[in-house]
């Protein structure tokens, strides 16, 4: 049995090995599945976790979809509620206003403009001051509160409204008037001729320009016509047409611009090149300037051996127009009219400017133009030369022409030629009116004679209610109401000065002064006493002269009156800032002007009882009155001013005694009278 226990030990370690093998299998299978259970639990764990957050994501994603839904719905509510409230509000409001009229006012207002504003007389307004413990007079200015109140007693409702949005709003309803009357104005627009006019210093060949250009540029039909001087002509460059206005110089355009005709497109400026820039050069820039018209610069007399064109050049970028060469923006050429030279150059020069300003008007609709020349003709009786600014005249058509009338017989050009029509730019002698018109008179062309009278009598009635007014002129007393109506933006102001010297520290002081609603602007300045040039400068311009240490000569203060042009005459600059800004703010003072009655040469000297003297009084002028105020001249010295105290003719007393009469004066607290001694009779009366 050896051998079987040899095997049998050799069995039993292979068994045991074999047992060991399967233990251990068993074991690692047990751990496998140990590790597989443990992993899905984790999985299951991890896949819990990940279900309960989704569903804790899902369930807050629909918390606030549900807040954000309830937050809409309430500001939905909300916005409705608002609006709900405004429109009631609106509706309130609505309902307001159409019970009570609303009256705009601004932050202040004067007395005057709020009773015009309440269509009441002023009288009623300051009443209802009184009423409410305020004491004003017609030019007083109250603020808002205060003019509410008022306005708010007389059954209005004020709403406060700024000066800038008033003016907008009239502006707009202005510019409605202008379509309304226009009609189609705007429609089929086509370009136009420019209309010239020259200006320039006496002798720098301003007529020698516009015959030169005559000469050398008429239209070839009319060649070898005899020109007729109707106030303007055509000449063509490379076949367009350009219209100049025969009468040269600054004096005759803004005489124009006084009348209301502002017919000037362009403006070419003649300066010698030998001579350079003067002082009616510089006038003639600020005449333009003050029309915003453009400037075209015609260097003249380049033929001749002293010119110096350069020079001038720099004296005009001196004067604040720079030549195009130079940098600016002013066109410029270089010509001789004496010789021909340079014309057609200019000409082109003016057609280019002409194009930058896009000058149209529609030939289409009825006629409208401007009287620039007018005369009685012994053989055909009146005839006006008419410069057509839009439509198209044609012989007889029925005319208003100012304060006349007719149909229009026939028509010549400016070389004598009869035309059957006249379209934009075109001047036109026109036979055929009623009467002769004044110059600056407006022409509309009519249906019919039932049109033309009807025109007229509105035409009429305009005139006669501007005369009640006295016009619009500004005014330093009434300064404050037309700024705050929105008939000034701008306060233009032309200054004449002792010495060049006070020019430019005035100017400085002055373009301070301006406000939001109103901007200072001095559109000229010189040296000497004021002209009758500068008083039509101020007409046309709407503005004010400033006499600064100078006097104005006596046809100028005449054309000032008829023009209601206020002169201002000054020798402190303070005071001058002064007044203009207590008038800018509605605080100047009125001011009285002495307006002379008549006047009496002393040819005797009597007594009049108890050491009174009267003198024996011829009247020259005018006429005397009992009580007014008196001024005893003797040669140049001044011997005495007092007032009437008797007057009588032979002996009876007078109230009143006029030109070409004799009467005996006696004046209070004087007897010193003298043969050939004069008398000055005058008042005081209130300016503005």
């Amino acid at each position: 049995m050896p051998r079987a226990s040899k095997q049998e030990n050799k069995v039993a370690p292979a068994a045991e090995k074999k047992a060991k093998e399967t233990a251990a299998a068993k074991e690692t299978t047990a751990a496998k599945e140990t590790a597989a259970t443990k992993k899905t639990a984790a999985a299951k764990e991890t896949a819990a976790a990940k279900e309960t957050a989704a569903a804790k994501e899902t369930a807050a994603a629909k918390e606030t979809a549900a807040a954000k839904k309830t937050a809409a719905a309430k500001e939905t509510a909300a916005t409705k509620e608002t609006v709900a409230t405004k429109e009631t509000a609106a509706a309130k409001e609505t309902a307001e206003a159409k019970k009570v009229p609303v009256i705009d006012i601004p932050r202040s207002i004067g007395v005057r403009q709020m009773a015009d504003l309440l269509q009441v007389d002023s009288i009623q307004v300051i009443k209802q001051l009184m009423r409410n413990g305020i004491m004003a007079n017609i030019n007083q200015v109250i603020d808002y509160d205060t003019a509410a109140a008022i306005i708010t007693g007389f059954g209005f409702k004020p709403r406060f409204k700024p000066l800038k949005d008033q003016q907008m709003a009239k502006a707009a309803e202005e510019s409605k008037k202008l379509k309304k009357h226009y009609g189609k104005e705007a429609e089929n627009l086509q370009p136009r001729p420019p209309i010239i006019t020259v200006m320039g210093h006496v002798d720098h060949g301003k007529t020698k320009l516009l015959d030169a250009i005559r000469q050398t540029n008429v239209v070839d039909s009319e060649a070898g016509g005899i020109t007729q001087h109707i106030g303007a002509y055509q000449a063509t460059v490379d076949g367009q047409k350009i219209t100049f206005l025969d009468t040269p110089g600054h004096e005759a355009f803004t005489a124009m611009r006084a009348h209301g005709a502002n017919i000037t497109d362009i403006t070419i400026l003649v300066v010698a090149a030998d001579d350079g820039v003067m002082p009616q050069t510089i006038e003639a820039i600020n005449h333009a300037r003050a029309a915003e018209v453009p400037i075209v610069v015609a260097i003249n007399k380049i033929d001749k051996d002293n010119a110096n064109p350069n020079l001038v050049k720099q004296q005009l970028s001196e004067a604040g127009l720079l030549i195009e060469e130079w940098g600016g923006k002013i066109v410029s050429a270089e010509i001789s009219a004496k010789e021909k030279l340079g014309i057609k150059e200019l000409l082109e020069s003016v057609l280019l400017v002409a194009e930058m300003e896009e000058l149209k008007a529609n030939p289409d609709r009825a006629a409208a133009g401007v009287v620039i020349e007018a005369k009685m003709d012994k053989n055909r009786g009146p005839l006006a030369t008419i410069l057509i600014q839009s439509g198209t005249l044609k012989e007889s058509d029925t005319v208003v022409v100012g304060s006349t009338w007719g149909r229009v017989r026939s028509m010549f050009n400016d070389v004598g030629k009869r035309i059957k029509k006249a379209e934009p730019s075109t001047p036109a002698e026109v036979l055929g009116l009623g009467k002769v018109p004044q110059v600056g008179d407006t022409l509309t062309a009519v249906a019919d004679e039932r049109h033309a009278q009807a025109l007229l009598a509105r035409n009429k009635a305009e005139m006669e209610e501007k005369a009640a007014k006295g016009g619009e002129a500004v005014n330093l007393n009434t300064l404050y109401d037309q700024i705050s109506a929105g008939k000034v933006k701008e306060l233009n102001v032309i200054l004449k000065t002792d010495v060049q010297g006070s020019i430019e520290p005035i100017r400085g002081s002055l373009e301070q002064l301006g406000m939001d609603e109103v901007k200072v602007r001095l559109i000229h300045s010189g040296t000497g006493n004021i002209s009758e040039s500068d008083v039509m400068l101020a007409t046309a311009s709407n503005g004010l002269i400033i006499g600064f240490n100078v006097t104005a000569a006596e046809g100028a203060r005449n054309l000032a009156s008829t023009s209601g042009v206020d002169i201002r005459h000054y020798n402190v600059i303070y005071n001058l800032t002064d007044d203009i800004t207590k008038a800018l703010k509605g605080m100047l003072e009125p001011t009285y002007v002495e307006v002379i009655d008549g006047r009496a040469e002393v040819r005797a000297v009597f007594s009049a009882g108890k050491g009174a003297k009267a003198a024996g009084s011829y009247i020259t002028d005018g006429k005397v009155t009992r009580n007014v105020s008196v001024r005893v001249h003797r040669g140049k010295e001044v011997l005495a001013e007092s007032t009437v105290s008797s007057l009588k003719r032979f002996k009876d007393d007078a109230k009143e005694v006029t030109a070409g009469y004799e009467c005996g004066v006696g004046i209070k607290d004087f007897n010193d009278f003298e043969v050939g001694d004069t008398l000055e009779f005058y008042r005081m009366e209130k300016s503005g």
